[in-house]
């Protein structure tokens, strides 16, 4: 397997060789033939090339099995005509990966709910709000004059389409609930739309239950009773907050992973930012980056039926419970010693030595 390694800006190359240790191990132990190409996005390519995202870049991500993405700081790029582009819009909308899917689950002595969290969020990832992804040319968000800035939300029947498909079908594997979140009381034409296609969808999975819910409440019910949720799916900035909030919820920000998947590509991507602040100093959390990589494994397992990559994914996330599960074994953020490369050193060893969860 053929993986494009784009360490990115901030922690990004500190949790991204964290993340190859890891790779590495689960590699020796299964023989998977993992083989990586590591390219220079974001900051550094900037310099070196004129911008944050080369083409020779994005020509490779077709031609390789997977690509794994660390963060970048986008927002103290310079703008597109000088150069300046987020490559992690630039990959979803080049590639239509139009599915974010980032599960959350309650980390035992992390989580500061009341009762257990599982569930997936299952983003639309190509449009809504976010004004460099919904335009064909320009600028979703523009100013008439000095005094007004106006944003344009864009919401395509196909694309709701095409995240709802992914939802129900990653629903069907799970518990058999979907809960579309929408704010189609006040969006009527918009969210009004996602429903639409998400019932039309519906119908096609009459084993999975389909329940709507705004996405206020959703923010409330994630807190007072997460064990009710499966599989949600929702609008882009909607998504992507609930996502934040779901993770902190179960133990930290840190601790989620995140892929971009389309039909025929898929990114892994942690769900933090790039924590310029901290960069350099070896006490990043790498845990959403590998486990990431881990369901990036388990897409292209699934994607080619091969059920060592599935096997693999599972024996990452089984070696990141372990050694969460033990406080002295855990990253500073979250109240244990680790920094970034002892942290993965233990995921690695409990990767090898791990013989059950390999079984």
């Amino acid at each position: 397997m053929k993986i494009l390694v784009l360490p990115g800006d901030g922690i990004g190359p500190e949790i991204t060789g964290a993340t190859l240790d890891v790779l590495d191990g689960v590699d020796r132990r299964l023989g998977l033939g993992l083989d990586y190409e590591t390219r220079d996005i974001g900051l550094a390519a900037l310099t070196a090339c004129g911008t944050t995202l080369p083409d020779s870049v994005l020509e490779r991500v077709p031609e390789v099995d997977g690509v794994l993405l660390g963060p970048v700081s986008h927002y103290e790029y310079p703008g597109r005509a000088e150069g300046g582009i987020n490559p992690s819009a630039e990959l979803r909308t080049t590639f239509q990966l139009y599915a974010n899917v980032r599960p959350c689950r309650s980390r035992p002595g992390l989580s500061v709910l009341r009762t257990p969290m599982d569930l997936v969020i299952v983003r639309e990832n190509t449009e809504g709000f976010y004004s460099d992804r919904n335009m064909h040319a320009g600028s979703g968000e523009f100013m008439p004059d000095a005094d007004l800035a106006l944003s344009v939300r864009k919401i395509s029947a196909r694309a709701c389409e095409r995240v709802a498909r992914a939802a129900f079908e990653l629903a069907r594997g799970r518990r058999g609930k979907v809960t579309a979140v929408h704010k189609a009381n006040v969006l009527k034409l918009s969210d009004g739309l996602f429903l639409r296609e998400v019932r039309r969808v519906a119908a096609d999975f009459p084993d999975v239950e389909l329940e709507e819910l705004i996405v206020d409440a959703t923010a409330a019910l994630l807190i007072r009773s997460p064990e009710r949720f499966d599989v949600v799916v929702t609008t882009n900035m909607f998504g992507d907050i609930l996502s934040d909030e779901a993770s902190e919820l179960s133990g930290s920000l840190g601790l989620g992973g995140s892929v971009n998947a389309g039909d025929a590509i898929c990114v892994a991507q942690a769900q933090h930012g790039s924590a310029p602040d901290i960069a350099g100093q070896g006490i990043a959390n790498p845990t959403s980056l590998i486990l990431s990589a881990a369901l990036l494994l388990d897409w292209r397992g699934h994607r080619d039926g091969d059920d060592r990559l599935r096997r693999a994914a599972a024996l990452i996330g089984a070696a990141v419970d372990a050694v969460l599960d033990d406080p002295t074994t855990r990253t500073r953020d979250i109240g244990g010693s680790l920094g970034t490369a002892a942290f993965a050193t233990a995921v690695r060893k409990a990767v090898e030595n791990t013989v059950e969860a390999a079984a």
